[in-house]
């Protein structure tokens, strides 16, 4: 079994989840709008790591899909912080995917995500300010 310990002590494990088949496309893998829904709650966390807020997605920069992942995968996802302005983060996202019949784990997909801090009416405020949720 593989160790799910990041090999890079920069990054946190944000997300495991594992692959269902309503997730999968005709052939047999999960469809990236999937992966890209788990980025975007990956990021989300990573982010509260900044400030007790409503973080919104701003924008996700740059997303690149290397392999695919398959039914039964457990993909985790791990978050680092790249850039912190006074009201976003910029966040990276690395999936790997987990390998259900070899345990092999591959690296899947990456993403760059910025997220904002928001008040209740939606309005951008400093992350650093009192909380806001």
């Amino acid at each position: 079994m593989t160790d799910p310990t990041p090999p890079n002590a920069d990054r946190t494990l944000a997300l495991r989840v594992v692959t269902m088949p309503r997730e999968t496309n005709q052939y047999g893998t999960i469809f990236g709008g999937v992966i890209l829904s788990y980025i975007d709650q990956a990021g989300f966390v990573e982010a509260r790591t900044h400030g007790n807020h409503r973080w919104v997605t701003a924008s996700i920069d740059r997303v690149d899909f290397h392999a695919p992942v398959h039914l039964g995968d457990i993909v985790s996802f791990y978050t680092s912080t790249q850039r912190t302005g006074t009201k976003s983060v910029t966040v990276k996202v690395c999936v790997e995917a987990e390998r259900y019949e070899s345990q092999q784990t591959v690296a899947v997909t990456e993403a760059a995500i910025t997220l904002v801090s928001v008040n209740a009416d939606g309005k951008p405020i400093p992350f650093d300010s009192p909380a806001s949720v």
